[in-house]
Order: structure tokens, then sequence, then C-alpha cells
């Protein structure tokens, strides 16, 4: 009896044992799961932070710029910088915002870095202008230390984000940041281009660069707006466009389409009272394209009043006349 008893005791003390040992297996489980997903998370967000994609700056420099405080900046301490991306602002937005700044002051800060004892303007050029405006003395800004290039980079991409930017405009903004990313002027990155899709028609040997083409291809998807083949060849040619079209467009009193249309007049007189009459009444393309066409000098134009058409009978067939028989030799 004492022999039974003792045996069947330490039986639930072994039930026990296995039940212990049973948690922490799954507890263990659990705490290296979570390390795990913890070690992945970095390696998933590595090809985000090593892009070299161009928008995706200003993204990263406005998380840095979010963690600054801004602070009051005297108006008589900030200057422009030697060379803007934006050259035209619209009177009536401006105005609008000179109004909302004397009521509600300027809620986004300005962007600025320091040069030497100055404080220079890197974004916010329009608020900047409308605080002079309003009569302001001093403004929000984040200061930060910024080299030439980034500065310059940071102006172009912010202003490409803009949703008022016309066509000329970011045509011009597009060149800038491609040639300062590429080291190169206009003429460089229009090259460029031109190569490009030589090699992608098949036209020419493929001897661009891999950098170069990873530039541009990254460059045109991060914008979204247009490829890289519509930019060259609907965009680059605004670039010629007269100067009083140029500025007409820069303005956003009238589409490219139409300016485009309209720059085909050669005489400057007929262009000036073509462009002033489609920004006065409104002209569609339609009616723009019929009179450059009525005003245009072509030789091969054919008068559709004077065609010569086939005579026709009596019954309505037509009528070619007699053929006359021949005569017998």
């Amino acid at each position: 009896m004492t022999t039974a008893n003792a045996s069947d005791k330490p039986a639930p003390k072994a039930r026990k044992t296995t039940r212990t040992t049973k948690t922490p297996e799954k507890t263990t489980e659990k705490k290296t799961t979570t390390t795990k997903a913890k070690k992945e998370t970095p390696q998933a967000a590595k090809p985000v932070d090593s892009s070299p994609e161009i928008i995706t700056i200003p993204s990263d420099t406005t998380v840095e710029l979010g963690q600054l405080a801004p602070q009051m900046v005297s108006l008589a301490e900030i200057v422009l910088p030697q060379s803007q991306p934006r050259r035209y602002f619209d009177p009536k937005a401006m105005e609008s915002l000179v109004t909302s700044i004397k009521r509600e002051g300027i809620l986004q800060p300005v962007l600025l870095r320091l040069i030497g004892n100055k404080r220079e303007l890197v974004a916010g050029e329009r608020r900047y202008k409308a605080a002079e405006i309003a009569g302001l003395t001093e403004i929000p800004a984040i200061i930060r230390e910024m080299s030439d290039e980034q500065a310059k980079e940071y102006a172009l991409a912010e202003n490409l984000q803009r949703e008022d930017l016309n066509p000329v405009e970011e045509t011009e903004a597009i060149l800038d940041l491609l040639a300062l990313k590429l080291k190169t002027n206009w003429e460089g990155v229009i090259s460029l281009l031109n190569k490009l899709s030589r090699v992608e028609r098949g036209q020419a040997d493929n001897n661009v660069r891999q950098d170069d083409r990873l530039i541009v291809e990254s460059m045109f998807e991060a914008i979204g707006k247009i490829s890289k083949e519509a930019f060259r060849v609907h965009r680059l040619p605004l670039l010629n466009l007269p100067e009083d079209i140029l500025q007409t467009l820069r303005a956003g009193k009238i589409e490219y389409t139409k300016a485009k249309e309209i720059a085909k007049l050669e005489l400057e007189e007929e262009r000036k009272q073509l462009l002033s009459e489609a920004i006065e009444f409104s002209l569609s393309f339609a009616e723009i394209h019929k009179r450059v066409l009525d005003k245009s000098p072509n030789p091969n134009k054919i008068n559709c009043d004077r065609v010569w058409k086939i005579p026709t009978n009596k019954q309505g067939k037509r009528s070619y006349g007699r053929i006359p028989k021949r005569r017998k030799s």
C-alpha cells in the first residue's frame, strides 16, 4: 500500500513540470518573432533612404525642417538669391495672400540659410514679398546650413511642386534641375534627351552613361506629370517662341497650344494683334488656327472656290463630250 501511494504522488508533479515547460516555449517564440519584425523594418526602408531620386530630396529635408523650431527674423536681414526659379507672380493671387497675411499672419515659415552675417531666402519668396506689401517687419523662418547646390536644388524642386506652375516655368525648372544633377547646362541636357530618344528608337548606338540615364529616368518618374519624350517633343519647342508670347505664357494668360499656333505668324504686328484678341475674346484653338491659315502666305494652299468641276448633262450624269470618230484614210 505504501509503495502504491508513493508512486501515485510524483505523477501530478510531473504534469506540473510539463505545463511549466510549455509556457516559456511559447513566450520565447513570441519574442523571436517580434525581434525579427524589428530587424526587417529597417531593411525595407533602406532603398527609400538611399534612392537618388530628385523630387524626394525636398521631402527628406522637410522632415528635418519640421524638427527645427521657427524663429522670427527681420525682413531687413533677408536677402534674395541671385537666381530665383520663379519669375512671375499672379497679381490677383498675390493680393489675396496679402489680405490673408494681414488678417491671420504667415502660417508657414520660410526657409533661410546663413551666408556670412546675412540670411538668404531659399524657399518662400511669394510669402516674403506678400509680407513686405502687407507692411510686416519680421516673419517666421527656419534657418539651416545648406550648400549652394543644396539650396538651388531645394528651391527648384519646391517650385516644381506648385499647383499654379505654367508650362514655360515647368520646362525651365526641369531643365535647371536636370542641369544641376548632370553637372551641365541646358544645351547638354537637351543633347542628352535627343540622344536617349535616338537610342530608344534604334537609330543610334547606346553610348549613354548609365548614371546619366538613371538621373533622367528617376527625374521624370518622380515628377509624374510628363514623360521625357513628351517633354522633348512638346515642351522644349516652347523656349523658341517669341519673347512677347513667352511673357504671356509665364503670366498664365493663354494656353501653350494656342501660343504655339500664334507663333507661326511671321509678321510681328499680326502676331501681337492675334495674341491680344485671343486673350481678350477667349478664342478657341480652332478659331486661332483658322486665322493663322488665312494670314499665312502659303503658295501651295488650294483655293477651294476655283476647283474645276466635272460638267454634267441634263440628267445629272457626267458628260465628257462626244468622242470624235476616226477618219478613214
